[in-house]
């Protein structure tokens, strides 16, 4: 079966506007979190990673829109834009659409909003990036939770590899609001502190916002540098709690079982995790257990909620495109706030940013339902000898 390649890419978010300046921002170890004291939103301070709104109207009004959107829709178009830009590709019957989110345009519902509230419905959403870039296919949109961005990508490969579509565009975002922070905050799960993923002294999420963007494609012609392709993916829901993950990290150890086995490779040829650590107790404790399950406890890992929080549906595909770079700069980036161990079982958290000869990748992501997500990559041959 012929490859699958991830190629084109952009952030926006907290830490920059563009992939390769959220990058650096990593590299450096600097994080997008701050403290947020408003109580219109929440009665007490908390940490959050939001974009800056002066600086997204600036970049959303060099695309000359035509009509008014919500502030996720121009963090989605503004994202989307660099990547179509890039590609150089004409959007013909050939080119599909995903927008992957969790909650979309929930802030349509709040009372002050100027938008009907029918623009809540994803539909609303999908139709309104359709029609800004005159895609001719109707978009897919994959709201799954928190696997929604990673998900997206595996349901990119399988259009692809079913001749549906030869390229497929993927957008996701959330932005925060003040539904989305009370929903967590009645879990107590939100942290007033800066998030501390695995860590012993964790004491909770921070949420943030973000938009990310690729292009999966069947050609290896006009490739990112970055770009990888994909060795095998899989998804399983674990069917324990509407909110609580497997205690065995069962769906999480299933979905990286048969990214392996599609992949055809041992965990061993695994070079690097890019996991979902959210700090949280249930979660990071989860998938310690799954991946000693599988034997991956010593493989460097890292968790990048240190840097923007958890940005719910977009986190993966976020996640996914720092680990593109993490390979072609062959570089291990840390995984922030982490000191001491907190899990009961052993992982190789990331505790400096490091230089190391990098292959491939195995991304996770997990979410409320039970949902689980894997996808092994590797670089593409393009990039693969990179120093």
């Amino acid at each position: 079966m012929s490859k699958t390649y991830v190629s084109y890419n952009n952030i926006i978010s907290s830490l920059g506007f563009d992939s390769k300046t959220v990058v650096e921002n990593i590299h450096n170890e600097i994080s997008g979190l701050e403290l947020i004291d408003n109580k219109n939103v929440l009665p007490e301070p908390f940490y959050s990673a939001l974009i800056n709104s002066e600086k997204l109207e600036i970049a959303f009004n060099k695309l000359n829109p035509k009509q008014d959107y919500t502030r996720l829709e121009k963090m989605m178009i503004s994202s989307l834009s660099e990547v179509i830009h890039r590609s150089n590709m004409e959007l013909n019957d050939r080119v599909g659409l995903i927008i992957s989110t969790t909650k979309g345009n929930v802030d349509a519902l709040d009372e002050t909003n100027r938008f009907p509230k029918e623009r809540a419905y994803l539909c609303e959403l999908g139709k309104n990036v359709k029609e800004f870039f005159n895609f001719e296919n109707d978009p897919i949109v994959v709201s799954n939770a928190c696997v929604s961005g990673i998900l997206a990508v595996a349901i990119a490969k399988r259009y692809i590899q079913q001749n549906t579509y030869d390229h497929v565009f993927i957008v996701s975002g959330d932005v925060v609001t003040e539904f989305i922070l009370s929903g967590f905050n009645s879990f107590q799960a939100l942290s007033n502190k800066r998030c501390k993923p695995y860590d012993i002294n964790r004491t909770g999420i921070n949420i943030g916002e973000v938009a990310a963007s690729v292009l999966v494609t069947n050609t290896s012609e006009n490739l990112a540098k970055e770009s990888v392709y994909i060795l095998g993916e899989s998804s399983c829901n674990d069917a324990n709690h509407i909110s609580g993950p497997s205690r065995t990290g069962e769906g999480l150890y299933r979905s990286m079982t048969s990214a392996l086995a599609q992949a055809n490779i041992l965990a061993k040829d695994i070079d690097y995790i890019s996991a979902h650590g959210t700090a949280t107790m249930f979660n990071d404790e989860m998938e310690a257990i799954a991946l000693n399950r599988l034997q991956l406890q010593d493989v460097p890992l890292n968790s990048l909620k240190g840097y923007f929080g958890h940005t719910l549906g977009a986190s993966g595909l976020l996640e996914t495109i720092v680990g593109m770079h993490s390979l072609y700069n062959n570089t291990l980036y840390a995984s922030k706030g982490f000191e001491t161990l907190g899990v009961s079982k052993p992982i190789n958290v990331i505790k400096k940013t490091t230089h190391k000869e990098l292959i491939t990748f195995l991304k996770t992501a997990s979410g409320f339902g039970g949902c689980n997500t894997a996808i092994i990559f590797k670089k593409s041959n393009q990039t693969k000898n990179h120093v």
